[in-house]
C-alpha cells in the first residue's frame, strides 16, 4: 500500500503543502506550485504599495508599452501619495481623498484603470467608478481598464465584465468587485450603499466637474466604514468654478483632500505641438488654455454667465455712503419659491449694493409687505421692485398700505433684443455693473450666487439663462441673493422730488400699522 506524502514549498515564510500518493512531485508541479507562490508574496507585498505594483504589474518596454518605463512624474506622485497614506495607517483604516485638476492627455485615464486592477487584485475590495456621461464611462473609463486589464501580468483568479471587474471565486464575485456605475440623481443606491467594513473602499469619479453635487454628498455616507481602507479619488478638467470638484481645491473642504494640478506641458504624453498651437492662438492666460493646459480653473467657464474675476473685484468693494447720495435708492425683494430657499431685501444705489434683510421663507403676504413698508421709508426708496413669481399677494398687501410697488416678471419680455427674456435682460445689466465697478458685500453666498448660473445655446443667439430648476439638479440653491441685485436693473428709476415725498406721505393710512404683530 502507497503512502501520500507531503510536498512543502516555501518563499520566503510563505508555504504551500500538497499530498501525492506518488513517492516524488512531479517539476511540473513544483515548478507550477513555486510560481502561485512568488505571485502570492508579490500580491502581499503590493497591497499597500500601488506604484510598486503598477511597475512590476505590466510589460514596460516591451510589445505596446514599448518606450515607456513606467508611470509618468505626476502619476508616480499620485501612487505614492496613497501608499504613504496606507502605510501611515498601519491597518487601522483611513479615508484617502485625493483631487487632480489637470490639462488634456496626461494619461488620467490610464491612472484611474491601474488603481481600479490595483484595488481589487491586492485585497478584497468594493468599488465604484462613475464619469460625468455614461458614454465618458463607457468608451473611455473602463475602455482603458479594459485595456490595462489584457496587459496586465498580475491578474490572475479575476474576470474583467462589460461593467465591473470581480473576484472569479463564485462565492465572492459580489462583495470583492469594482462596478462601472453611470450616475444618476434619481438612482443613488450604488453609492449609498458603498460599504466594507475592515476591508477596502475605492471610490473614482472621472471628469468629476461635471457630476452633480448630490452625488458627492451621497458618496460621503460611504466614508463612515470604521477601520476601513476608504479611497476616494476624483479626476477632471477644471471647466466650471462651482460645484464640490472646485471646493476640493478651494472650498472649507479643501483641508480634507490632497489636490495637484497638472500642466500637460510637463507631462510625458502629450502632444506638445499642438499645446504650442493653442499658446499662440489663445495666449497662456486665457481661459481655454487654463483649463486645457495648466490644469486651472478659469476665471469664467465655458457656460459660466458671470466671471470670478469680476465678482473677485466687486467682493468687500469699499464704497463711501455719500458717495452716490445724487443716485436714486432701488429697493428690491426676492420671495423664497420653496423649501429652504431665502426671502431676500435688498437695495442699490449707485455701484453700492447691500442686503437689508434675509429671512426664511413667509408665506404671509401682509407681514412681508409691513417689512417692505419698514425698510422703504428706512432708506427713502426712490422705486421698489418685487419678483412677481412669489410676490403678487406682496404687492396686493402693499396696495392696502397705498405703496406703490412694481412687480417684474423674470419670463417677460426683454426691452433689450439680444435677451431672450426680462431675466436674462437683468442678469446683463447687472453683469455690465460688476464690469464698471459695482461693490457687493463681502457675502459668501451672495458671491456664490452670482458666478452660478449658466447659459443655454441657442440658435439664434440670445442671451438665455437656465432656470432655478436647472440649477438646483445641479446642487446648487436658488440664487436668491443675486436675483435681488438683479431686480435693482429692472427698469429706469428716477429720484423722487420733495414734493413727491410729502404726497407720499400724507396719502398712505396712519390707523393701520401693518407690523403690529412682529
Amino acid at each position: 500500500m502507497g503512502f501520500a506524502n507531503i510536498a512543502v514549498i516555501s518563499v520566503d515564510g510563505i508555504t504551500s503543502r500538497t499530498s501525492r500518493r506518488s513517492n516524488v512531485m512531479s517539476l511540473s508541479e513544483k515548478r507550477r506550485l513555486f510560481m502561485e507562490l512568488v505571485e502570492e508574496k508579490k500580491r502581499r507585498s503590493h497591497v499597500s504599495d500601488p506604484l510598486a505594483w503598477v511597475l512590476d504589474s505590466f510589460p514596460w518596454g516591451e510589445g505596446e508599452l514599448s518606450g515607456r518605463d513606467g508611470p509618468d512624474d505626476w502619476q508616480r506622485e499620485s501612487l505614492g501619495s496613497i501608499r504613504d497614506q496606507l502605510i501611515a495607517a498601519n491597518g487601522q483604516g483611513v479615508v484617502i481623498r485625493d483631487a487632480t485638476a489637470s490639462g488634456h492627455g496626461i494619461g488620467k485615464s490610464a491612472l484611474v484603470a491601474w488603481l481600479v486592477i490595483w484595488a481589487v487584485t491586492t485585497k478584497e475590495c468594493k468599488g465604484v467608478v462613475t464619469a460625468n456621461t455614461q458614454n465618458q464611462l463607457k468608451s473611455k473609463t473602463w475602455a482603458e481598464v479594459s485595456k490595462w486589464f489584457r496587459l496586465c501580468k498580475n491578474k490572475r483568479d479575476f474576470k474583467l465584465h462589460a461593467t465591473s471587474l470581480r473576484c472569479g471565486d463564485k462565492k465572492q464575485e459580489e462583495h470583492w468587485k469594482v462596478d462601472q456605475v453611470p450616475w444618476s440623481e434619481r438612482n443613488t443606491e450604488a453609492f449609498a450603499g458603498l460599504h466594507n467594513q475592515g476591508k477596502r473602499v475605492l471610490l473614482i469619479f472621472d471628469e468629476a466637474s461635471a457630476i452633480p453635487d448630490l452625488i458627492w454628498e451621497v458618496a460621503e455616507g460611504a466614508l463612515t466604514d470604521e477601520r476601513t481602507e476608504i479611497i476616494w479619488c476624483v479626476f477632471g478638467n477644471p471647466t466650471r468654478n462651482t460645484g464640490r470638484f472646485k471646493a476640493c481645491f478651494t472650498g472649507k473642504t479643501k483641508h480634507r483632500w490632497r489636490t495637484r494640478q497638472i500642466d500637460s506641458r510637463t507631462c510625458k504624453l502629450t502632444n506638445k505641438k499642438q499645446i504650442k498651437e493653442w499658446a499662440d492662438d489663445y495666449g497662456e492666460d486665457s481661459d481655454f488654455f487654463k483649463v486645457r493646459v495648466r490644469g486651472m480653473f478659469p476665471s469664467m467657464s465655458v457656460k459660466q454667465f458671470i466671471s470670478v474675476t469680476d465678482v473677485d473685484a466687486a467682493f468687500g468693494r469699499m464704497m463711501r455712503a455719500e458717495q452716490y447720495n445724487f443716485a436714486p435708492k432701488i429697493l428690491t425683494v426676492d420671495p423664497a419659491w420653496e423649501g429652504d430657499d431665502e426671502l431676500v431685501i435688498g437695495l442699490r444705489q449707485g455701484l453700492a449694493f447691500r442686503i437689508l434683510r434675509v429671512i426664511a421663507r413667509n408665506d404671509n403676504d401682509f407681514e412681508v409687505a409691513g417689512l417692505v413698508a419698514q425698510h422703504e421709508d428706512e432708506e427713502q426708496a426712490d422705486a421698489v421692485f418685487i419678483d412677481a413669481g412669489y410676490g403678487t399677494g406682496i404687492v396686493s398687501a402693499g396696495k392696502v398700505l397705498k405703496r406703490k410697488w412694481r412687480l417684474v416678471w423674470f419670463a417677460g419680455e426683454s426691452m433689450d433684443p439680444g435677451c431672450r427674456n426680462k431675466r436674462a435682460e437683468m442678469w446683463k445689466l447687472m453683469r455690465d455693473w460688476l464690469k464698471a465697478g459695482g461693490a457687493i458685500p463681502e457675502d459668501p453666498v451672495l458671491y456664490n450666487d452670482l458666478i452660478g448660473p449658466e447659459t443655454i445655446f441657442r440658435p439664434d443667439g440670445k442671451i438665455q439663462l437656465e432656470s432655478k430648476k436647472e440649477m438646483k439638479a445641479r446642487g446648487l440653491k436658488s440664487p436668491g441673493r443675486g436675483d435681488a441685485l438683479a431686480l435693482s436693473f429692472a427698469y429706469p428709476v428716477r429720484g423722487k422730488t420733495p414734493e413727491e415725498r410729502i404726497e407720499e406721505k400724507y396719502a398712505r393710512p396712519t390707523e393701520y400699522d401693518p407690523l403690529r404683530d412682529f
